[in-house]
């Protein structure tokens, strides 16, 4: 609820502190006092639009903060943790006004769009008067206002999760549909294509071995002479490894007598030996190498031209020929596979078309159920608040071809605003007046179902007196047990129930001028006063008799006072 509401240079407000709490509180005040610059204040606070000529005049800027107290999990709180906002705590809500027309907007001392401003106050608070009606004036609200009155959460859970799968099963159909119509039209290439690569067999890597092979045997015969050449001055007839050997042998016998003057040679002319046997195995690798067969190359060379002619024809690389065969076998088999997976996504749809349409069904039930309880419960409001020949009526239509997550129903509220009229739609048949009421018959009835943690009742009694404004007083009480309820009001019937009583004046205060001369000038402040139990009945005096408080008129308002504890 509204705890605390502090305005500063905002019209003719220039400092005020206004401390709220439960129940019913009411502010009253002669006509012009200020009420309306309060609420366009406090409006501000909530996200309501800028407007540089709020600014008092002389100042630069003015401001709005306030303070709510609610629940940890109160809708309110969810948006501004979504806005990233810190929650702990009270929710304090502050917007600056400058003179040039910008604001700026904080929840709990963090920047915010106004947007988020607005949707955190509209958690908050609801505003109501004879041209505010935001909650019958807008009927696509209608509808979950029928909800919480009839505690359909559940079902309208159920609704919305079976939305959920048939959307799902609707786009995984489509998308299938659209997979099969595409292979349909390329079929006759793609059984070809799988055909083709299926009988060359393409393989990764495949194309650079084959041109490294080719070269290899192009380059063999121009090179095997010189390699056999080499061989045989290594290993062949012309080789000095016989005699490099026999040399060594001699050597080794004369070791024993001069060791420090032959071994050297000796480790020499052995190393000399191994690398000639490591140079004549090089080179009989490479002479077998050289050695190839023609029609081996002619094999190879038809291999790699049948590799890059069917890469120019797939526009793709050689290499990636093998993962396009993969691809095509994969379509191929989607088309073959593709009408029983059409089938059985076909079957999917039926069936959860079939479960959204008994859980809709079960809504709908569930909604004309509450409808006529709705019904039922208004009507009982409407005799008290001189409407006895009205009627209040939910009216529901289906349209099958709109199945979302809140079902087929659409509901708008209607009235009979007088017997032999016409119903309609409440906001073109009934007055501001009218609709005053109906909203608040409306709001008792519904208390504590879905309802702002604070109302706001913007003068709902004008031109009601007597009985009516009596009830309304009483309407106003009940409703005041579930949610804060703050009422503007001139009715004396309605300002004798409440639990807390501000009255709103203008004083004339003195001021210099801007030069610091003495010649004053007056200057109109909008004060706000909380009331006491003396101060209270003095004020509903004066909302009884007017401008001369008559002893008379301090009875009655004693007694007004007292029939509301009573």
């Amino acid at each position: 609820m509204l705890v605390q509401l502090a305005i500063r240079d905002i019209v003719l407000i220039d400092k005020l502190e206004l401390t709220f709490s439960g129940g019913l509180t009411v502010l009253t005040g002669e006509t012009g006092a200020g009420k309306s610059i309060l609420l366009d204040a406090f409006a501000l606070a909530l996200g309501g639009r800028g407007d540089g000529g709020l600014v008092r005049q002389g100042e630069a800027q003015g401001g709005v903060t306030a303070v709510f107290d609610v629940a940890v999990d109160h809708p309110a709180r969810a948006v501004a943790a979504a806005a990233e906002i810190d929650t702990d705590g009270d929710l304090i809500l502050r917007r600056t006004q400058f003179a040039d027309g910008r604001t700026r907007a904080f929840v709990n001392d963090q920047p915010v769009g106004v947007q988020t401003m607005r949707a955190i106050g509209t958690a908050l608070v609801e505003i109501h008067g004879q041209h505010d009606d935001r909650a019958l004036a807008d009927p696509t609200t209608h509808r979950a206002i029928l909800d919480a009155f009839g505690s359909l959460q559940g079902p309208l859970n159920q609704v919305a999760a079976a939305a959920k799968r048939v959307r799902s099963a609707r786009t995984s159909l489509s998308e299938q549909r659209e997979r099969v119509a595409a292979a349909r039209k390329e079929a006759d290439f793609l059984r070809h294509a799988v055909e083709e690569l299926g009988t060359l067999d393409p393989q990764a890597g495949e194309e650079a071995t084959l041109a490294e092979r080719r070269t290899v045997m192009q380059q063999g015969e121009k090179v095997a002479r010189e390699l056999n050449e080499a061989l045989d001055l290594v290993g062949g007839s012309g080789s000095l490894v016989p005699h490099l050997s026999s040399a060594v042998r001699r050597l080794e016998r004369r070791s024993a007598t001069v060791p420090t003057l032959v071994d050297p040679s000796i480790a020499a002319l052995d190393a000399a030996l191994v690398a000639l046997d490591e140079a004549r195995a090089a080179l009989d690798a490479a002479v077998l190498t050289a050695e190839f067969d023609p029609r081996e190359l002619e094999r190879v060379e038809e291999r790699l031209f049948a590799l890059r002619a069917a890469s120019r024809k797939y526009s793709v690389p050689a290499d990636d020929l093998a993962d396009l065969r993969s691809r095509y076998d994969a379509d191929v088999a989607a088309l073959d596979a593709g009408e029983q997976a059409l089938a059985g996504l076909e079957a999917e749809l039926e069936a959860a078309e079939s479960a959204y349409a008994q859980a809709a069904k079960k809504l709908g039930d569930g909604r004309r159920k509450a409808a006529k309880a709705l019904d039922a419960a208004v009507q009982a409001e409407l005799p008290p608040l001189k409407l006895e020949g009205a009627r209040f009526i939910t009216q529901i239509t289906v349209d099958e071809a709109s199945r979302d997550a809140a079902g087929t129903e659409r509901v708008e509220f209607w009235a009979q605003t007088n017997p032999g009229t016409r119903a309609g739609p409440m906001m073109k048949v009934a007055s501001g007046g009218e609709l005053s009421r109906f909203m608040l018959a409306l709001k008792v009835v519904l208390a504590g179902k879905g309802s702002a943690p604070t109302l706001i009742f913007d003068e709902i009694d004008t031109g009601l007196g007597g009985a009516v404004a009596d009830a309304i007083g009483a309407r106003l009480g009940r409703l005041s047990e579930q949610v804060q309820v703050v009422a503007v009001t001139h009715a004396p019937q309605v300002a004798a129930r409440a639990v807390t009583h501000f009255r709103i004046a203008k004083d004339s205060v003195k001021r210099k001028t801007a030069k610091g001369a003495e010649k004053a000038a007056d200057r109109v402040t909008t004060r706000v006063v909380g009331l006491a139990a003396d101060a209270r009945r003095e004020e509903i005096a004066r909302m009884l008799a007017g401008a001369t408080v008559t002893d008379e008129a301090r009875a009655a308002a004693a007694r007004l006072l007292q029939g509301a504890e009573g």
